[in-house]
């Protein structure tokens, strides 16, 4: 399927067994049910668990899931505030058939609008990918700012947004320095508000959980169609009552889709003392869409 197309991409979690190494079996089924679903791929997504796996893991991690030859496009995160670091990476991923890379504002160094700009250049002059850059400062601590979109918004690797500030005005502004270039909502509760405001879909957490679900919430935003407000904002705040990919994580083991709830440190899935509202969460969307099935 053509990326471009693509209105959802899940940043797909990474299942560990209760030793730390990676769960591939339960990462299989994973990856099957996004493909089933025809939600685009985001491994390794930049800004959650994937800093803290080492890098032959992560090296593991992406060659098992293009060894899936998935029917979905696939793409990378590149995170961190080591630049060299992050070409290098780059430089690996180029010998392998990925469609695409998540460049995220540098982690704690917390760079102004130059710093930016030079660190996206550089990135992407060096990319053989198109490129998706990522705004989340309630992870890295700064903003993206805006002026170095602007200035970017004319580079060849230069393809999306995903913007996860959790304001409906921030995402308008981003639409606006695009420069026409498509800006993905981040945070899945939003996605009616971003929808409405243009946006072209929705990167998801929920989507691990609700491959099929999400994929027609977001198809029901896009097409004005969605009435379920409530209900979606209730459930997809559920997965974010403890650091993400915890609840995610939490829910997932509960449903029997990975082994264990295990993250890799400094995160715990001891940091979430009970299921009760991830498995709430769990029933609504299940009879959610089950009535638009009957519709």
């Amino acid at each position: 399927m053509n990326m471009q197309n693509i209105k959802l991409w899940t940043a797909v979690v990474t299942p560990l067994l209760d030793n730390g190494a990676v769960d591939f079996e339960s990462l299989t089924k994973v990856v099957n049910e996004q493909i089933e679903a025809q939600n685009g791929l985001l491994i390794l997504g930049s800004t959650g668990e994937a800093l803290n796996l080492s890098l032959p893991i992560r090296k593991t991690i992406i060659e098992h899931v293009v060894k899936m030859k998935p029917a979905m496009p696939i793409m990378v995160g590149i995170g961190g505030n080591l630049l060299e670091e992050q070409k290098e990476w780059m430089t690996y991923l180029s010998t392998l058939p990925v469609h695409s890379y998540l460049l995220v504002t540098p982690h704690y160094a917390k760079p102004g609008a130059k710093g930016q700009h030079d660190w996206f250049k550089a990135l992407m002059d060096h990319s053989t990918r198109p490129c998706m850059l990522y705004n989340v400062p309630g992870r890295t601590g700064i903003a993206m700012a805006t002026e170095a979109v602007t200035r970017l918004n004319t580079h060849k690797n230069f393809w999306a947004i995903k913007e996860a500030s959790g304001s409906v005005e921030k995402f308008k502004e981003y639409l606006a320095a695009a420069g026409g270039k498509q800006v993905f909502c981040g945070d899945d509760a939003l996605m009616p508000d971003f929808a409405m405001a243009g946006s072209a879909g929705l990167v998801s957490v929920a989507s691990n959980a609700w491959p099929k679900e999400t994929n027609l919430y977001v198809q029901q935003c896009l097409t004005k169609t969605f009435d379920a407000k409530e209900l979606w904002t209730k459930a997809a705040n559920s997965l974010f009552v403890a650091s993400n990919p915890v609840p995610v994580k939490r829910l997932m083991f509960e449903r029997g889709t990975i082994h264990t709830p295990r993250m890799a440190a400094p995160l715990t899935h001891e940091d979430m003392s009970s299921a009760a509202p991830v498995m709430e969460a769990q029933e609504q969307v299940t009879r959610w869409y089950n009535s638009q099935k009957g519709a």
